[in-house]
């Protein structure tokens, strides 16, 4: 057991540490650019919403206004407090007990979300190119996929690592020749129109902004793992330094091509990748990019799943929840029983659809991601002595800008978001405190009878 105490005077403990498996650099920019990006598919929304000059500006100006700052403020809180569960433990590290759970709470709880979307969203592909004749069909498509996801992350991050790497070379490969195909086939300027006629201003920039925030969130994630990552100090700001500039070329490039060879923006809705492929390099391609599109929801669920089982397994070891579920699998060092829960709970969620499951996750993203931005200026105060082998250039102001400009850009999205979506998002919210108060308790006595000397410092 390790712990790391910081001026809260909260200590962040790690019971497992040295019995979980490690991955090098190479498999974690792997998985970090699946979690973040996974591929040009999955916004093409944006395009017919916002217009595609609107569009291709988003897609270079969001990850400066937002991409940026999170990675800066991950790469400064994992080289100052490389601990597995990563941001759920920096923010119980700098506000305490109430909203290190509440940040942890939502993350996981709102994350069953995110993962029963990209199972639904897999079984669309499904029904693609198979028969798919009910909604129960679709659901057991989608919970068959969920279901393989968590056996591979039960196998360990490793295994999960490395079917990363290979599927994205696969993925990458497809998308390339589009890419080519698109630039060396051009009849139209990708930036006209600026933006559609016939739009009312805030569905251009609010539909474009939140759907940006969307493919470009997620930075700090993978700091849930990070003591499953070989010198994470130094890989884990290496690793978003790899990812924020890969993710903003693999989404430009590609759909930029698309429009200067297919043209027709008006008609850009989730999917028209691939159906721009057909123009573009004829039924081959078209069937090459709807694998790499196949691909793309594939690794997206299945990084999500390893991160987010992260944040059961932590706060099992902190008290919160039932302590079984921080054991680890003797053979592959994984949090089996974390595992399990979690995709249990994201295969029942699997019979929504895509968009209301998006909307509402959106809220607890939003949550827990303004709560990793204010520990890095609460940390900042509360423990300026403690080593960090990166810090946020620019002193004060570089801080604040970091901390301010995401937080503002998710305040605008989640003021212009839907108003279903404004109301299951609150009400999931208000689940956290009252979870905290039904579980805080029971939890720890048991924990201080079965597991004496594991109980953090209060």
């Amino acid at each position: 057991m390790s712990s790391l105490t910081t001026g809260s005077q909260v200590a962040i403990t790690t019971v497992n540490q040295g019995k979980l498996r490690r991955i090098g650099l190479a498999s974690f920019v792997a998985v970090l650019y699946a979690y973040c990006a996974g591929g040009p598919f999955g916004f093409e929304a944006m395009i017919s919403t916002s217009g595609p000059g609107m569009a291709l500006l988003f897609i270079l100006v969001i990850p400066l206004l937002f991409s940026v700052p999170m990675a800066l403020a991950t790469a400064e809180m994992s080289s100052a407090m490389p601990v597995e569960g990563g941001f759920y433990r920096w923010t119980r590290a700098a506000f305490g007990d109430f909203w290190g759970f509440q940040c942890g709470w939502w993350n996981w709880t709102g994350t069953f979300l995110i993962t029963g979307a990209y199972g639904v969203q897999l079984a669309d592909t499904v029904a693609r190119v198979l028969p798919v004749h009910n909604r129960f069909q679709h659901w057991v498509i989608a919970f068959a996929f969920i279901v393989l996801v968590g056996l591979l992350n039960f196998l360990g991050i490793r295994l999960v690592g490395m079917v990363t790497m290979v599927l994205l070379l696969l993925q990458m490969a497809p998308v390339a020749v589009f890419t080519y195909f698109g630039f060396t086939h051009a009849h139209f300027n990708p930036f006209h129109p600026w933006m559609p006629p016939d739009h009312p201003w805030r569905e251009v920039y609010g539909v474009g902004l939140a759907l940006g925030l969307w493919i470009y969130s997620g930075y700090e994630q993978l700091s849930t793992v990070i003591e499953e990552v070989e010198d994470p100090a130094r890989n884990f700001p290496h690793g978003l330094a790899i990812v924020v500039p890969l993710a903003v070329i693999s989404f430009f490039l590609p759909v930029a091509a698309a429009l200067t060879a297919a043209g027709n923006w008006q008609k850009w809705q989730t999917g028209y990748m691939v159906t721009a492929a057909r123009s573009v390099g004829g039924p081959w391609l078209q069937l090459a990019m709807f694998g790499a599109a196949a691909i793309c929801a594939f690794i997206l669920l299945d990084s999500t799943i390893l991160s987010v089982t992260r944040i059961p397994f932590t706060m099992s070891e902190d008290g919160y929840l039932h302590h079984s579920l921080a054991r680890l699998n003797a053979r592959f060092g994984t949090p089996a029983r974390a595992i399990l829960l979690s995709v249990i709970s994201s295969a029942v969620l699997a019979f929504w659809n895509l968009t209301q499951l998006i909307a509402i996750y959106a809220w607890l993203r939003a949550a827990t991601s303004m709560l990793t931005l204010l520990s890095l200026w609460r940390l900042r105060l509360l423990a300026p002595g403690l080593k960090r082998q990166f810090v946020v250039p620019g002193g004060t102001v570089g801080m604040a800008a970091v901390v301010l400009i995401p937080i503002s850009l998710f305040a605008w999205a989640l003021i212009n978001s839907d108003p279903s979506a404004t109301k299951w998002g609150l009400a999931w919210l208000v689940v956290g405190p009252v979870a905290y108060l039904l579980l805080r308790t029971p939890n720890r006595l048991i924990r201080r009878r079965s597991e004496p000397g594991t109980e953090p410092q209060q």
